[in-house]
C-alpha cells in the first residue's frame, strides 16, 4: 500500500477549556485533491495548522510524508498557504518570488513558470501591496508552487477570486494531483466540492463525512453537497 501523505489519529486540539478539534482521524493519499468543507469557525483552519505542524495538539498523532507534522525533513516538501497573504507588500511580485525562490534548491528556475501558472506575469513589476486581495492570494500560491512540494495545504485559496480564476485554479490543482502531489483545500463554498476527488465535511470540530462528492450525494439522497451537509448536520443533532 502506498504511504499516505497525511495520517492523523485521535486528533484533539483545545483552546483553553474549549475543544476545537475532537477525535479526528483522517488519511490523505498522494495524487489526490481533498476538499475540506464546512461553515466558518468549524475548525478547518485549525486542522490545516495541525497538519502543517504550527498548531499545538492536545492529544493524538499527525504524520506527514512519513515524519511527525512540522519536522525538519518536510520543510521544503509541504506548502502551507494561509488565509492571510504571507508576502512582502513593499516588494514587487517578481521580487517576492525571487526572494522565496532563493530559499529552495532550484527555486530560481521556477519563478517565471509560477508567475505564468497563476496568471500574474503582467503585474510582475507592480508592488504586491498595490494589488487586489485576490491577486495577493495568487502571489502566495505562486510562492507555494516554487518548491514543487509533495503536499499542498491551502486554506481558502479561492476567496475573492472571480469565477474564471476560480475555474483556472481548480484546473491547476487537478494538474498538481496528476503529477503526484496531495492537496488539502479548505473552503466554505460547498459547490467547490465537486472539483475534488474526496470531500471532508466538518461541523463543530468534528468530521461528519468523508467520501467522494458522488458518494456523499448517494449516502444522503440529495442533489447537492450543500444539501448533503445539511442532511448530515441534522442527523448529528438528533
Amino acid at each position: 500500500m502506498t504511504e499516505p501523505a497525511v495520517l492523523a489519529s485521535g486528533l484533539h486540539v483545545s483552546c483553553g477549556s474549549t475543544p476545537v478539534l475532537i477525535d479526528l482521524d483522517l488519511r490523505l493519499e498522494p495524487g489526490s485533491v481533498t476538499g475540506l468543507l464546512g461553515p466558518s469557525g468549524c475548525g478547518k483552519t485549525t486542522l490545516i495548522r495541525a497538519i502543517a505542524g504550527v498548531q499545538k495538539v492536545t492529544s493524538g498523532e499527525v504524520t506527514v510524508l512519513g515524519s511527525p507534522a512540522g519536522s525538519a525533513p518536510n520543510r521544503h516538501r509541504v506548502a502551507y498557504m494561509t488565509q492571510a497573504t504571507s508576502v512582502y507588500p513593499d516588494l514587487t511580485v517578481t521580487q517576492n518570488l525571487e526572494y522565496f525562490a532563493s530559499l529552495y534548491p532550484g527555486g530560481a528556475a521556477q519563478v517565471e513558470e509560477a508567475l505564468e501558472t497563476v496568471d500574474l506575469r503582467d503585474v510582475g513589476h507592480q508592488l504586491t501591496g498595490s494589488l487586489s486581495g485576490g491577486q495577493r492570494a495568487r502571489v502566495s500560491l505562486a510562492v507555494a508552487l516554487l518548491a514543487k512540494p509533495a503536499l499542498y495545504l491551502l486554506d481558502e485559496p479561492t476567496v475573492g477570486l472571480d469565477p474564471v480564476l476560480r475555474r483556472d485554479l481548480w484546473a491547476l490543482f487537478g494538474r498538481l494531483a496528476v503529477s503526484g502531489a496531495a492537496l488539502l483545500i479548505s473552503s466554505h463554498v460547498m459547490d467547490e466540492a465537486d472539483r475534488c476527488d474526496r470531500v471532508l465535511l466538518m461541523r463543530s470540530g468534528r468530521l461528519i463525512a468523508d467520501a467522494s462528492p458522488q458518494g456523499l450525494r448517494e449516502q444522503t439522497g440529495t442533489a447537492t453537497i450543500e444539501q448533503a451537509f445539511l442532511a448530515l448536520a441534522e442527523q448529528g443533532s438528533r
